[in-house]
């Protein structure tokens, strides 16, 4: 399969997303009030500053402050199936999203760095030129050779953990996240179909060489 299917699908996956988040309020964001919410219930999981100081949890830092904004509202509406995340997600307003969305984005990413190097070498090769036997297209179409994406609208990937990398490739090859049953998470069908083409070993190397990119 060619890359420019792929192409062309994150292309309606852009304006899909664009249109959803094109409808909330444009009220100024009340960042100080995100600053309290972040101290009060995200930093545990994610840092202070969005740099999360656990592994299995995202680094927010420096990521689209539309494509988090987004997630929130799939964590709240259920298209994203998370416990722990929809009872943090639960009080906030469109408006709180918004503004979370904005914070994190403003925030300056550490480097997390490749734990296995022979590993983040053969991702590299798959992140920039995909696999043609397999027809897995190249991760930096959508996320940028430098991993910091497509803002808005495809997450920053460089810096992220390679222990959440990996789970969240795993979640959406067996279709724990982008099949929701609405149809919303247009994206992440895009990544479901992606990371059908992955092999376990892929992923493993995949995960390891976007922790180092930057």
């Amino acid at each position: 399969m060619k890359c420019a299917f792929w192409l062309a699908t994150a292309a309606v996956a852009l304006t899909a997303s664009g249109a959803a988040l094109g409808g909330e309020a444009a009220a100024k964001p009340d960042l100080a009030k995100a600053k309290q919410t972040v101290d009060t219930i995200c930093a545990a999981c994610h840092g202070s500053d969005g740099n999360s100081p656990t592994p299995v949890n995202p680094n927010l830092a420096g990521q689209g402050a539309d494509y988090i904004t987004l997630q929130l509202q799939h964590f709240k509406s259920g298209v994203r199936a998370n416990a722990i995340m929809a009872g943090m997600v639960a009080a906030l307003s469109p408006e709180d999203m918004r503004a979370l969305g904005i914070y994190f984005s403003q925030q300056k990413p550490k480097i997390v760095g490749t734990r296995e190097h022979d590993l983040a070498i053969a991702g590299q090769q798959i992140y920039r030129g995909g696999n043609q036997a397999t027809g897995l297209p190249a991760c930096a179409g959508c996320h940028s050779p430098d991993g910091v994406g497509i803002p808005s609208r495809y997450p920053r990937l460089g810096g992220q953990h390679a222990d959440y990398a990996l789970a969240q490739l795993k979640a959406f090859r067996a279709g724990e996240r982008g099949m929701d049953k609405g149809g919303k998470d247009v994206n992440g069908k895009v990544m479901a179909q992606v990371a059908a083409r992955l092999s376990e070993r892929e992923m493993q190397a995949v995960a390891q060489y976007v922790s180092g990119l930057h």
